[in-house]
């Protein structure tokens, strides 16, 4: 497959394992608990810090547990005022540290920039993907070649979803010779085999389509030069859609039946030649009685779904499971459909995006908060996509949070739908964070008065607000002092398992974190012995494995890994209990 390379790629390519995990600092002040007993039992997160940072600060807690991520990195238009501050040791780059990112012209080496910051982002974003997950990326024409590139090498060309385009509908009175008024939203998978996406209908869909009846149908008979034309045999007790029926055998013109075979022309050509005729050709009366034939039919076409069609009388016309239940019948006219009725609601999902509101009226509606944000992404936009990616107790990503339409749009489903959907948003300006995302999510779970004097309740919900902490190791490569057990373990966790650490244990109550064992995964059990877990009952603080320390550890039977301080057991008994004893912090990879 085809690369594409940039200036200080080889830079950046693993420059995401280089990043240091940090600890998160709560805000109370900035938070808001919403229905729950305080901000930390929301479930929701705001983080203010570089999203390089805080990602690898967030990926002990959620690896692989994120449904959906949504994100809307810079456009690199030369209008943003972006600037590249990654700490990446290469002269080319460090250079352009606390340079702001000109227009095309101005800044030669701006696809560069963008593509080296992109990169590391995006390495860790999929991380945090569950295998069944999705990712969307706004972007328009300036990077979106680039971002292509970009997905394709880090969650291969496979796993390309979509690529929709999205009518941004507002204001086109621009210079160019051609108006421009759409956007892209590129949508790749964790993994294509196992992606799941919601049942929705694009909004755009006719009301009288059956889809919002939870079905799809149509007719099965196509004639051209990918349908050869065959006889079909259609039993007594075929489903006719009406009471009875009765239509003689067709009238077949002379050489329609060689012109279909030799020539595979399609339908119009062939009612252009022989005159109006009806498809599919019946070769014998056709009688039906209390919705099902009385004797049987033959008839002659070409077909959409022939194998399918010989499948459902084969079975005695029993409804095929397939993408739900899959079903024939003849219509009065004696013209044979395929019904598709889904068993887990309807989908029709299509990849231009029309009518989800626009930037100006989210602007306006924001300014009737008292928010001001140039450039906010419609909530109904990304309503529609969390719908597709993400079901109603998922968690949805945005490390590029800006005004936090995000968060808005997921508060927005839940109170619709009652789901619980939670989201992790990550904004790097700390006047942002603080005054307007943070503030915006607040109003919109609160409630607000806007500009007008008009109450509008809360949507409910809440979040707790962080900022990024110190280094989870000193530069010496040691656990920092202020590593609480619940931060280490969560580290713990994920560098055994690539997982983000179960909901129980990533949890703040002192009930949930009581314990050394940290989990089980593939039949192995993760201890850690640290900050004094077992109450001082042994040796420093229980952080050291002893004989008389292994009774007081929760039983299992199977392979057991303890993370401590030191141990004070033979390496003999250890294999022979089953033991692998790793030490702080030396065989947590971290280099000093």
């Amino acid at each position: 497959m085809p690369s594409l390379n940039w200036i200080g790629k080889d830079a950046v390519v693993k420059h995401h394992k280089d990043v240091p995990f940090r600890l998160l600092e709560p805000v109370q002040s900035l938070s808001c608990a919403g229905d729950a007993d305080n901000a930390a039992d929301s479930g929701n997160l705001i983080v203010q810090g570089d999203n390089l940072l805080a990602l690898k600060a967030l990926l002990p807690r959620y690896a692989g547990q994120v449904k959906c991520i949504y994100i809307d990195p810079p456009y690199n238009t030369g209008n943003e005022g972006w600037v590249y501050n990654d700490n990446v040791n290469s002269p080319e780059i460090r250079r352009w540290l606390g340079e702001v990112v000109g227009k095309e012209g101005e800044t030669l080496d701006r696809h560069d920039r963008w593509l080296c910051m992109m990169y590391p982002r995006l390495m860790l974003l999929k991380q945090f993907l569950r295998e069944d997950g999705v990712i969307f990326v706004s972007i328009d024409d300036n990077e979106q070649h680039h971002l292509r590139s970009l997905l394709d090498e880090i969650f291969g060309r496979k796993n390309l979803l979509a690529q929709f385009v999205w009518n941004t509908e507002g204001h086109t009175d621009n210079q160019f010779l051609v108006k421009v008024n759409h956007e892209y939203v590129v949508a790749y998978a964790r993994d294509i085999r196992t992606v799941e996406v919601g049942n929705v209908i694009d909004p755009n869909t006719r009301q009288e389509s059956n889809l919002w009846a939870g079905f799809a149908e149509n007719s099965i008979t196509k004639n051209g030069p990918g349908n050869p034309p065959s006889e079909i045999l259609l039993p007594a007790g075929f489903p006719v859609d009406s009471e009875s029926l009765s239509i003689g055998a067709s009238e077949i013109p002379h050489g329609l039946i060689e012109a279909m075979i030799e020539e595979r022309l399609s339908s119009n050509p062939l009612k252009r030649r022989f005159g109006n005729i009806q498809f599919p050709l019946r070769l014998d009366p056709m009688e039906a009685s209390g919705g099902k034939l009385t004797k049987p039919c033959r008839v002659f076409s070409g077909w959409a779904n022939r194998k399918k069609l010989q499948q459902f009388v084969d079975g005695g016309c029993t409804p095929l499971s397939d993408d739900g239940l899959l079903s024939f019948y003849l219509s009065s006219s004696g013209v044979i459909y395929y019904r598709r009725e889904h068993e887990e609601g309807p989908r029709s999902i299509v990849s231009v995006l029309r009518n989800f509101s626009t930037t100006e009226k989210m602007r306006s509606e924001l300014e009737g908060m008292g928010i001001s944000f140039k450039y906010p992404k419609p909530k109904e936009l990304i309503a529609y996509l969390i719908a597709i990616g993400a079901d109603s107790g998922d968690i949805i990503l945005d490390s590029f949070a800006g005004s936090g339409t995000t968060a808005h749009a997921v508060l927005k489903q839940n109170a619709e739908d009652g789901g619980n959907r939670r989201f992790i948003l990550v904004e790097m300006d700390d006047g942002i964070a603080r005054n307007v995302t943070a503030e915006r999510v607040k109003r919109v779970a609160r409630g607000y008065t806007n500009a007008k004097g008009d109450a509008v309740p809360g949507l409910g919900g809440g979040f707790q607000f962080c900022k990024l902490g110190k280094p989870l190791f000193d530069a010496r490569g040691h656990i920092s002092n202020e590593v609480r057990f619940a931060e280490l373990a969560r580290f713990v966790w994920f560098i055994e398992t690539g997982m983000g650490l179960p909901a129980s244990r990533a949890s703040h109550k002192a009930a949930d974190t009581a314990s050394p064992l940290l989990g089980v995964h593939d039949r192995r059990a993760v201890y850690l012995l640290y900050n004094g877990i077992l109450k001082d009952r042994s040796i420093d603080g229980g952080n050291v494995l002893t004989t008389p320390l292994l009774d007081l550890l929760p039983a299992h039977d199977g392979p057991r890994v303890v993370y401590g301080a030191r141990c004070a057991i033979g390496a003999d008994r250890l294999r022979a209990l089953a033991i692998t004893f790793k030490q702080l912090p030396y065989h947590l990879r971290v280099a000093p």
